[in-house]
């Protein structure tokens, strides 16, 4: 893809977190980057380059493309002029699917910052065949969801024995606010249950598995060691991690993860548990879920202020073939700062890095690895070893 006209491009822009990924990319971005802002509106965009050149003077003269979710020939074209493509544009079940087949069909790489496990597993079974012969790859969940629990367990996994069974669970505290694009997803994916669950089975019929892949919920339990109560999230982060499990040798061959939300006192994640089952019954009926919709509109997010005192925590704990490791990845305001770095440093890392040849839809583990976490390391997030020993 050397000659295409951009190595970047950013769809979505406009949005909260859009905008927080353009402005990474004004700081961060390296010199001889090519990159560029698409979406509908002309106008927003021209006030987003003025916010971006305030940061860096270069992005002054930043190309700004015309792309429209109802317009899929401007997709496509989208999708020929840039080596990779940024989306920020959701909820993905609604306005997603018409850029990932422009990007499947093109060759063109393509990360989003989804947390709906439905859209996943639709656009793997309508384009991940077509990616996979043109050479894309379809990059999802390039945030919170799902980055520090994909890339968590594949840098906890380096440090355990090699082909033995593994067993990995991922421990999440976090202190934040969600915006108004987030909300809205969530929204999306709590009125869809049905067809959720749907989707999800024909993509386990059609998917080759190389290796068993285990990912058992169950009833909260109490830590021992860190005395907190562990209870299991059915978000789509487990789902991520399995998929990376069975696609690499690494993981061994019978492969473990169980996925926590790590609190001190139980009533305060029941009361959560309560509040959202009621939020997903009502998202099921229409009017309801209309009334719901207008509570939060998109481009609404925190205030800088508020994500300064954001933060998040997941610990790691792994065991295998006699030995336990200890790992802990971590940041600070992590649905939006923190995924606006993820999410441009995954597009960085798929245009100009050494990569493992990958194509078709893959996850950050399997197209990335070592290199995504090299460079998230480099940018602040804390990835390390806590400590090692023998299993208990």
């Amino acid at each position: 893809m050397a000659d295409r006209e951009y190595d970047v491009v950013v769809f979505g822009g406009t949005g909260f977190t859009g905008g927080l990924t353009a402005d990474y990319l004004a700081r961060h971005a390296p010199d001889d980057c090519r990159w560029a802002l698409a979406g509908r509106s002309r106008d927003k965009l021209e006030r987003v380059r003025e916010r971006l050149a305030r940061i860096n003077p270069a992005c002054a003269e930043l190309p700004l493309l015309h792309a429209d979710v109802g317009d899929p020939g401007s997709l496509t074209r989208l999708a020929e002029s840039t080596r990779v493509v940024i989306t920020t544009v959701g909820p993905y079940l609604h306005y997603g699917e018409a850029l990932v087949a422009a990007c499947a069909r093109t060759g063109t790489d393509y990360v989003d910052l989804t947390g709906e496990p439905e859209f996943v597993d639709r656009m793997y079974l309508a384009h991940h065949d077509t990616a996979a012969k043109s050479g894309a790859r379809l990059v999802h969940a390039c945030g919170f969801d799902s980055v520090p629990y994909d890339l968590g367990v594949y840098f906890t996994v380096q440090h355990l024995p090699q082909d033995v069974p593994l067993r990995v669970q991922g421990q999440v505290r976090a202190r934040a606010e969600f915006s108004g694009g987030t909300y809205a997803s969530a929204l999306t994916a709590l009125s869809r249950p049905r067809q959720m669950a749907r989707v999800a089975r024909q993509r386990r019929r059609v998917e080759p598995r190389h290796r068993r892949v285990h990912l058992p919920g169950g009833p909260p339990r109490r830590d021992p060691e860190t005395r907190r109560w562990l209870v299991p999230l059915p978000t789509l982060d487990p789902q991520i991690v399995g998929r990376s499990a069975a696609a690499l040798e690494r993981y061994g061959p019978d492969f473990t993860y169980r996925h926590y939300a790590s609190v001190k006192r139980l009533p305060t994640i029941l009361a959560a548990g309560l509040g959202l089952a009621v939020l997903g019954i009502l998202a099921q009926i229409p009017p309801a879920r209309r009334a719901l919709a207008g509570i939060r509109k998109p481009g609404e997010g925190p205030s800088e202020h508020r994500r300064l005192r954001s933060w998040f925590s997941v610990r790691f704990v792994g065991e295998g073939g006699g030995e336990r490791v200890v790992t802990e990845f971590a940041g600070g305001d992590p649905g939006y700062d923190e995924t606006a770095k993820m999410l441009a440093e995954s597009a960085l890392c798929l245009a100009f890095d050494d990569l493992p040849p990958t194509a078709g839809q893959v996850t950050t583990a399997t197209a990335m690895g070592d290199a995504l976490l090299h460079r998230l390391s480099t940018a602040g997030l804390t990835i390390r070893v806590v400590r090692r020993g023998p299993a208990r």
